[in-house]
């Protein structure tokens, strides 16, 4: 990465944090402390390792997608690396408004590895379209079940939501599927470019009429293989309907079972609908505000500030963390990687 990105990425982070420190501080600042670390270490541990054995495969389920697109666009690259993929994808999403940063530094780090930026940006463009599909769907469906226990704040709440999510499947759909938008939205960006005087702009140019070519002839190819499009958007649906479950292992955790994994699993995906398309960092604040007012009717009062942050820390936070960590890992090797480089050449130069 560039030092200008590292400083905007270390600049997303700060306010990720303060986010977070300023959520919780509302949400816990009444309530004792001692209390919530006694209820959290009485839960039921086998029932929070579901959980977070059921995000592993969340995240494995994106990664099956991107793989099998990328193998039917001829690039090789592991599952493995996919996975790292997809967890820098997690990361950068998480930190940056509107999850804007995923997917392009997901191409980076795709790209340093070897895999062609249009066929990487393809497979991902792909699997974020049927990941809106998913989210949109089974959010309209889950709220018609839901809807007594939502006031109308959340419904406004939930239709913005919805509209948001609408209008970028949209734009992916377009983006995928029609050579003229594309060439037109590449034509505005680069006359942005153009206004603002970006250096270089003849080879910028060039290299972007180069990879529209590659991307669009892709494109054609991934509609005339409508049986991938469909294996791919089934997956996701897998994937989300094991997402919106976690909620229900932290509610056995704490020992519930009078409510069934539909339930739960339904009211989970209204949040997620409801919160996915607000432009904050990981939608920190919207969601734990959500969270608190959705799943009352599931726990006690003084039990529903707990059961939420022991949620949001399996289903988001520790994933943060351990995406964080594979993020610092994946700099490093680039780094050294880079070095050993610059010594060859240096010693080439000398012989």
């Amino acid at each position: 990465m560039e030092k200008r990105d590292t400083k905007k990425s270390i600049r997303n982070l700060l306010l990720f944090i303060l986010l977070i420190f300023i959520t919780f501080y509302i949400i816990f600042k009444d309530q004792n402390p001692n209390e919530i670390l006694k209820l959290l270490r009485s839960v039921d541990k086998k029932f929070v390792l579901i959980a977070v054995g059921f995000m592993f495969l969340y995240f494995m389920c994106e990664t099956i997608n991107v793989t099998r697109t990328l193998k039917e666009l001829g690039e090789k690259s592991t599952f493995f690396r996919n996975f790292r993929y997809t967890l820098i994808g997690f990361f950068f999403s998480s930190i940056t408004p509107a999850a804007s940063g995923g997917q392009p530094m997901e191409i980076y780090y795709m790209s340093r590895d070897g895999l062609n930026v249009a066929n990487s940006t393809l497979a991902l463009l792909i699997n974020l379209t049927s990941m809106q599909i998913a989210t949109i769907s089974i959010g309209i469906i889950s709220v018609i079940f839901n809807f007594q226990y939502m006031n109308v704040a959340l419904i406004i709440f939930f239709i913005i939501g919805i509209l948001l999510n609408a209008s970028a499947l949209a734009l992916l759909i377009i983006s995928i599927c029609s050579k003229r938008v594309t060439n037109w939205l590449i034509g505005v960006a680069i006359k942005i470019m153009n206004f603002f005087k970006v250096k270089n702009m003849e080879k910028k140019q060039e290299w972007i009429n180069s990879e529209l070519a590659k991307y669009q002839a892709n494109a054609v190819y991934v509609k005339t293989h409508k049986k991938m499009i469909f294996k791919t958007i089934l997956t996701t649906y897998i994937q989300f309907l094991i997402y919106y479950s976690v909620p229900y292992w932290i509610y056995r955790s704490f020992g519930y079972n009078q409510c069934n994994i539909f339930e739960v699993l339904s009211m989970q995906a209204v949040l997620f609908a409801t919160v996915s398309g607000i432009p904050s960092p990981g939608a920190v604040g919207v969601s734990e505000g959500g969270f608190l007012e959705l799943f009352k009717k599931f726990y006690p009062k003084e039990q529903i500030a707990s059961s939420m942050l022991l949620c949001r820390g399996v289903n988001f936070y520790l994933f943060v963390i351990i995406s964080l960590i594979i993020v610092m890992i994946s700099s490093f090797r680039d780094k050294r990687r880079e070095n050993i480089s610059s010594k060859d050449k240096t010693q080439e130069g000398m012989e």
